[in-house]
């Protein structure tokens, strides 16, 4: 069941946690974003749409993912390490929770044609599936860098039905492919319904994700009370670019201060080297696509250019309820840099017989760092499959953690 922690960690009426969120857009959205924002939770809390969500995340994507106990990791570390298996779900990453909950919110609304951005293309193929699934049109715009190095899954989307659509202005990354997506929404604002793929944009995208990727953090407690007889671990790790699957896995354990929630962002080749996306390191509140959040910006509030080997990662901002965590101190902000993520993801390769996407070897890395006891458990939300990844951690170099 989709449900609200309390108030605390929960949006506000007005589409705010703590300072962070609102919905700033032009006028020509605000029709769009008001009626969603209107009947979303209505909609959502629908015994029909809670019963097709949870069936085709059962029978659809292969729900529940397991709970893996990783015992060569664990020796490793001298802790109890456990990875939660989103690379398990059908299309390969925790995307396809988010795009199932919003094709069916979409088809409620009457809407005929989807679009999305991406940056490494699993939330594009997520939506192109979705879209597959319930005969919709589907347009993707994803940034001319991203489609170079992640071609892979424009493969993958093409072969769906999707239209790739590149976007050529700025960085050509994620940010600008958000641009152009939130200008075609602008243009057609009756027959089309933006999914966007992160927590992040204008009330209610934010919070409307984060329910549709409770679903992790809802399955971590069960599955826990089986394997160990407790509900909750004592470290909750996720990587974090725009940050769905962090507040998923957060989720259901916002209120439970015995849990250490860790945000680990993409530090690129160092904090301040100029090249990193470490947004709460370097960023400050400013508003972007449509929220007020933490954001990499300059002295005059210029966006400045994320950098991370992770397409996923290299994102400006965060969404707004890693913003409030982290103003908040709930969470815990870390970052691991290219080069540490890289010996990560090939560290589990080979101690586990699991690739993990790029992004989620950052959350891998920070084991490293972590100090947990021999006694404690430790999840770690293992976001999606490294098979996107396989061009560039062969040109990568070392091996293993300097344990």
């Amino acid at each position: 069941m989709i449900t609200a922690t309390s108030q605390n960690f929960n949006v506000s009426d007005l589409g705010y946690y703590g300072q962070f969120g609102g919905a700033y857009i032009p006028e020509m959205l605000y029709p769009n974003v008001e009626h969603l924002r209107s009947v979303y939770l209505d909609i959502i809390a629908e015994p029909s749409f809670q019963e097709e969500f949870y069936s085709l995340l059962r029978d659809y994507v292969g729900r529940p993912t397991p709970l893996y106990y990783a015992k060569r990791l664990s020796d490793f570390y001298k802790t109890k390490i456990y990875l939660k298996r989103e690379d398990l779900n059908h299309t390969g990453a925790h995307k396809i929770n988010n795009t199932i909950g919003q094709i069916l919110l979409a088809k409620r609304l009457g809407k005929t044609r989807i679009i999305a951005e991406t940056g490494a293309g699993q939330h594009g193929v997520a939506t192109a599936t979705a879209c597959a699934l319930m005969g919709l049109e589907c347009v993707v715009y994803m940034g001319a860098v991203d489609i170079e190095r992640q071609k892979p899954n424009v493969e993958r989307m093409q072969m769906l039905g999707a239209k790739v659509v590149p976007a050529m202005s700025g960085s050509q990354t994620l940010k600008d492919a958000t641009n152009e997506a939130m200008r075609d929404w602008i243009t057609n604002p009756t027959d089309t319904h933006y999914i966007i793929g992160s927590v992040v944009g204008p009330h209610p995208y934010p919070d409307m994700v984060t329910r549709f990727q409770s679903v992790i953090s809802e399955e971590i407690i069960a599955q826990l009370r089986e394997k160990e007889g407790c509900e909750a671990p004592d470290y909750v790790l996720a990587c974090v670019g725009g940050g769905s699957n962090a507040a998923g896995a957060f989720y259901h354990f916002l209120d439970n201060n015995d849990v250490q929630l860790i945000a680990v962002e993409a530090g690129g080749k160092g904090v301040n080297t100029g090249f990193s996306a470490a947004t709460t390191a370097l960023g400050k509140p400013g508003v972007l696509h449509g929220s007020m959040t933490y954001l990499m910006q300059t002295q005059d509030g210029q966006v400045v250019e994320p950098f991370s080997i992770s397409a996923g990662l290299d994102y400006p901002g965060i969404g707004p309820i890693h913003a409030h965590l982290f103003a908040s101190g709930r969470a815990r902000f870390e970052s691991i840099t290219d080069d540490e993520a890289m010996i990560a993801g090939k560290f589990l390769s080979r101690t586990e017989g699991i690739i993990p996407a790029l992004e989620t070897a950052h959350a891998l890395a920070y084991l490293e760092k972590l100090g947990a006891k021999q006694h404690e458990i430790v999840v770690v939300n293992l976001s999606g499959r490294g098979d996107k990844d396989l061009q560039t951690y062969i040109e990568g170099a070392q091996e293993r953690p300097h344990h």
